[in-house]
């Protein structure tokens, strides 16, 4: 059974410092002298708020000559399945033509740039590499730089802060879900990844996008920040973007991580399971239409119960615990071996059946570590 864990939770707090940061998108005088009078495309979802306006809505009020929306994963209002075809269409309110970058279509193509002078970029991220957003941001300055387009990112905070830990993805394993050398948690904000994708030659044939970040005020890596808008449908809270790096590995096994339930990330469990004290039971529901043992009951942990108090990086014990307590070892990992692209390398699949520890795992770790921060280092705009 597992013992009692004790992680570090910065975001509960009887009060927040969110309503003094100031988002890209609300920093208008930064950025409306850049795009006014040029066509603009927007890389937009749901989260692309400021003071309960959506940025679209916004920029049509200001007059500003909005031609087109792309759409990461999840889709513009981003309620669709992680990993579902997105269809291109119209916005509804709008009449904005939406171009879908998820799918056989992840890059704007130049037909899709055609007549666009200026793209806006304001997309709330995690932190956590596998997210796919970095992915979007990524073929955007690709296809931009390609095109001679100018690209303005809105930034926005990283609700993971500073936290930086996990293997720094070997290249021979990039994907969608990881593109770039960086360590899974890698403590900077969209813009600062943004420089940083730019500034290290990643873009194909080391072309340089036109760049400009629209910078946060009043912000540090360390200034707690609450999100408001669920960033993706299976990140409901602030305790899920906390434990989505830690339970993400989850997504390669034949475990369940909380998809179907109105729990995810925040617990785990399978029908296999040798303890059964806590029991949750997946169904298809809104962001989650098959989800993994869909309609059986699973054993597990419920991590909502769980003591708040430090650990500044990922945590292994859950994934350690599952393998532990599940009888079929061979049939643990899936066959695709998703967990290699999530976690970086095989490293992390064979160290947890050679029964290797959380600290022996993380000593490998280190040496990417200590050499990602210095990279890092260049990029930051914010103490």
């Amino acid at each position: 059974m597992l013992k009692k864990i004790t992680i570090l939770f910065l975001f509960i707090f009887s009060f927040s410092l969110s309503a003094e940061v100031v988002v890209g998108a609300g920093n208008s005088t930064a950025y409306m002298s850049l795009i006014q009078g040029n066509n603009v495309a927007l890389v937009v979802n749901q989260s692309s708020e400021v003071y309960g306006e959506h940025l679209v809505d916004k920029l049509l009020r200001e007059k500003i000559k909005v031609k087109k929306i792309f759409a990461p994963e999840h889709g513009f209002r981003g309620t669709a399945d992680a990993g579902q075809h997105i269809k291109s269409g119209f916005d509804s309110k709008t009449g904005l033509p939406i171009v879908s970058l998820y799918g056989t279509h992840k890059k704007p193509t130049k037909q899709d740039l055609q007549n666009i002078d200026s793209i806006v970029f304001d997309i709330q991220d995690v932190g956590v590499r596998f997210y796919t957003y970095l992915s979007t941001l990524h073929y955007i300055l690709e296809s931009a730089a390609e095109s001679n387009i100018s690209v303005i990112v809105l930034d926005r905070p990283n609700p993971n802060g500073g936290r930086i830990d996990g293997e720094v993805l070997n290249l021979k394993y990039t994907s969608f879900v990881g593109m770039h050398p960086v360590p899974i948690l890698y403590g900077m904000t969209i813009g600062e990844y943004a420089l940083m994708i730019n500034g290290e030659g990643w873009l194909k044939g080391e072309i340089k996008a036109d760049l400009k970040v629209i910078r946060l005020g009043n912000y540090t890596h360390r200034t707690p920040y609450s999100l408001t808008i669920k960033p993706s449908p299976n990140l409901p809270n602030d305790l899920s973007i906390y434990l989505y790096p830690s339970l993400a590995f989850f997504e390669g096994t034949t475990f369940s991580a909380g998809r179907g339930t109105t729990q995810q990330f925040q617990l785990y469990g399978s029908p296999y399971y040798t303890n059964k004290t806590f029991s949750f039971k997946p169904i298809s529901r809104e962001g989650a239409k098959f989800p993994k043992h869909q309609n059986k009951t699973c054993y597990g942990i419920d991590l909502r119960v769980e003591q708040i108090t430090v650990d500044e990086g990922i945590n292994l014990t859950y994934i350690l615990d599952a393998y532990a307590n599940y009888p079929y070892k061979k049939k643990f990992f899936l066959k695709n071996k998703f967990i290699d692209n999530l976690s970086g390398s095989s490293s992390l699949r064979l160290q947890i059946a050679q029964g290797k520890s959380a600290k022996q795992i993380k000593e490998r770790w280190q040496k990417g570590l200590e050499q990602f921060k210095t990279v890092r280092q260049q990029y930051l705009l914010y103490p």
